[in-house]
Formats: C-alpha cells, structure tokens, sequence
C-alpha cells in the first residue's frame, strides 16, 4: 500500500474515535426534600369547627368533638413518592426566587402518630386546619393549579421544598405530566375529588364516589393510596366524614390562605394560590416563601406530621 493512502486511513480512523458519541453519565439525585432534622416538635393535629364550609378568619384552635388527636405512628402510613434522579440545583439556587438564604431544614417531625385504624373502624377521621406545634414551620399545599403551571416544578426542585398536592380527576390522568413530575421530586399527591362539586350538596353515596373514586384513580397512576382529602372549598358534613372513613382516608385537611399582611403561626397549613391576574403560582408561592423566611419560619413535609 502506498505510505500516503495508509497514513490517509490513520488520520480518518482517529477522526472517527474522536466523534463517538460520549458515554451517559447518571444525574445525581435530590434527596428527600422533607427528611431533614432539626428540633422536636410537639405530635398531634387541631381540627377545623363546625361541619360545613368553613368561614374565613375561623379559630384555627378549635377541635371538633369527633377530632382524635393523633399520637404513636412508627411508620408513615404511605409510602413514599419515587423519586427520579436530577442534577443536583447550584449552591445558590436560592436567590433565584428572591429568598436570603436557603430555607431552614424543617424540624423533626413527631416520633410517632397512630394511624386511623387504632382509633377503632368506625372512627371519623380528624379535620385538620393546623399542626399543633410550636416550632417554627408552616406546611404548603396547593390544589388543582399546581398541575398546570410547569414552572413550579423548578421551584420545587431548586429549593428543595416539600409540598402537598390536592387534586382532582381532571388534573391527575396519565397525560398531565406536569403532576408526575411534582410527584418524582417528593411531592405527596392526595384526594380533593374527582370532580370538584361541593360535597355538601351531594348525597352520602354520591360523596362516597366523588372520595373512593378519586382514591382508586390516585392509587392506579401512582401505586398508593392518598391517605389525606381536601373537600372543594373546605366544605364538608358528616356525610363527608363517613364517606372519607369507608374510603380510607386518615384526615381531612382545610388549608389557610394566607394574605399578604396575615402574620403566620406554627402549624399553619398554608394554601398557595395564583394571585392578580399576570402572576402565576409560581410567582404567588415565591412571594410566600419570602414571606415564610422573613417570619421566622421553614417548610415542614405535611405528611410526616399528619
């Protein structure tokens, strides 16, 4: 072979080597959002007042006479959410959304809480309005919006925050990728309905549908069983309850939401929404955290307390 052609071969071998397509390399995971330890908190939860739908400025305090206080759990009572592996978010992901500094690591949850089922099997579950606590650390929870807005998942990422999602069959089919993406960094996903009608209205057996039916339909896309409901706007009767106990539902939880001068109280379940018009929740729920940050407070995961 002629010495030009074969060093001609070399050259183009080498060319080849150079362009083969990398080896993929593993992203690394985010962890938990919601493990982290700190202080013990006091255990247990404080209901909501009467049946039906709960007006605004209500004492969050109060526990109605069908409330058990929640004390001995060894074990959360659901599994938890998959996680998928991301790049880990830069030191200072934080100013990003405008915050001083990373948010507290949340407080050590209570050591134990007794599941629904030792309270005996006609028991009603708890309505819960807030934590009762006295560390510093409200819990956020979104409803059906956190299943439309693709930007939240950054912030959750970013952040690492451990938030609740309460939706309803229109938001959770296979297609709204936007949900499972929530749930894969941590979120937990739990029962707000299937069709978002206000249970009141509706006959015990049609509650028991709207509640069951969102349970199984949760529980087939992501393999558990929501152990917590929200009623559409807060609003429910013993019907509710009934239904919610036959369903599985360890407790029903009412959400605050905190306006712009309110001042924060340990405990607080906190209901992001979107605010003005031209803002998205995204946008609303960084605004909050900013709020939670300059009060004192942190972000706890709401189902290691309830």
């Amino acid at each position: 072979m002629d010495p030009i052609e074969r060093l001609g071969r070399k050259a183009a071998q080498k060319v080849r080597h150079a362009h083969r397509a990398p080896t993929a390399v593993p992203a690394v995971g985010t962890g938990n959002a919601g493990s982290a330890s700190g202080t013990s908190s006091a255990g247990g939860v404080s209901g909501a007042g009467e049946p039906g739908k709960r007006k605004p400025g209500a004492d969050f305090g109060r526990m109605p006479a069908h409330t058990v206080p929640l004390t001995a759990r060894a074990t959360p009572g659901q599994a938890p959410a998959a996680h998928v592996k991301h790049p880990a978010p830069t030191r200072d992901a934080y100013r990003r959304w405008g915050l001083t500094a990373p948010l507290a690591p949340a407080p050590r949850p209570p050591a134990h809480l007794a599941p629904r089922s030792a309270r005996g099997p006609y028991a009603l579950p708890p309505v819960v309005d807030h934590v009762r606590t006295k560390a510093p650390v409200v819990f956020l929870t979104f409803d059906d919006a956190a299943g439309r807005d693709p930007r939240l998942a950054d912030l959750v990422r970013d952040l690492r925050l451990p938030v609740s999602v309460f939706v309803t069959g229109q938001v959770a089919g296979p297609g709204r990728d936007h949900l499972g993406t929530l749930r894969r960094l941590g979120a937990g996903v739990q029962n707000h309905t299937l069709d978002d009608r206000s249970l009141p209205a509706l006959a015990y057996a049609e509650q028991h549908a709207e509640i069951c039916g969102q349970q199984d339909r949760l529980q087939g896309r992501f393999g558990t069983r929501p152990r917590l409901l929200r009623p559409p706007s807060d609003a429910y009767d013993q019907d509710t309850l009934r239904a919610a106990a036959t369903c599985g539902v360890d407790a029903v939880v009412l959400g605050r939401a905190a306006g712009t001068g309110d001042r924060l109280r340990p405990g607080d379940i906190v209901l992001a929404r979107a605010g003005r018009p031209g803002t998205t929740l995204t946008d609303t729920t960084a605004r909050m955290l900013r709020r939670i940050q300059a009060q004192g407070f942190t972000v706890g995961r709401l189902e290691d307390y309830v």
